[in-house]
């Protein structure tokens, strides 16, 4: 086994799970899921059949990631934040064959006690501030906060904020990268 799993946790048959990922205490991953490497699910995680992360993905504690969701790598997910997979759930009656997909693109941060209504992207390198409730698709570089979740400015690929000058464009003060805005979508200068 090229992983670590605590003592408590439940590791389902057919999961397939990446080198150096770590599975912590009361975590449960389920069948026919895909956990790439280097990633860490830290207490009381549930991941769901067929969810697939991808590398280096941090899941902090009491996630529950749901069938229908695909993390890209190096996405963030912060305590207790949450998933949907169904518009219109109700008790009394299975809709396991009509799970809405959300796709968390390379990078991307969603912040504690969050909420991610199925059906919806968040962007490469979004941020999602705490306690958000994203209703809609979340553009790359995005900075979202609020119930409704609303954009409120831009985010370098370090997660700090980008001023845009006059001609259109920011540098990341810590990595130096510069970026540019037309037509309100933000791509890094190469």
């Amino acid at each position: 086994m090229s992983f670590f799993s605590h003592t408590t946790a439940v590791i389902d048959e057919n999961s397939k799970i990446g080198a150096n990922s770590k599975i912590w205490h009361f975590s449960h991953v389920m069948s026919n899921c895909v956990i790439g490497d280097s990633c860490n699910l830290g207490q009381n995680v549930v991941v769901s059949p067929d969810v697939i992360l991808g590398d280096n993905v941090k899941v902090q504690n009491n996630v529950s990631i749901y069938s229908g969701v695909t993390c890209e790598n190096d996405v963030f997910l912060g305590p207790s934040m949450v998933f949907t997979n169904i518009l219109n759930p109700r008790s009394a009656i299975v809709r396991r064959d009509q799970y809405v997909k959300t796709l968390i693109q390379k990078g991307a941060s969603i912040g504690a006690n969050a909420t991610v209504i199925c059906g919806n992207t968040i962007g490469r390198y979004a941020l999602i501030g705490a306690g958000a409730v994203v209703t809609k698709n979340v553009p790359n570089y995005a900075l979202i906060v609020g119930n409704p979740a609303k954009q409120i400015g831009w985010v370098s690929e370090f997660g700090h904020r980008l001023k845009f000058d006059k001609e259109s464009k920011a540098v990341c003060p810590e990595s130096g990268q510069t970026y540019v805005i037309k037509n309100e979508v933000v791509t890094e200068m190469v």
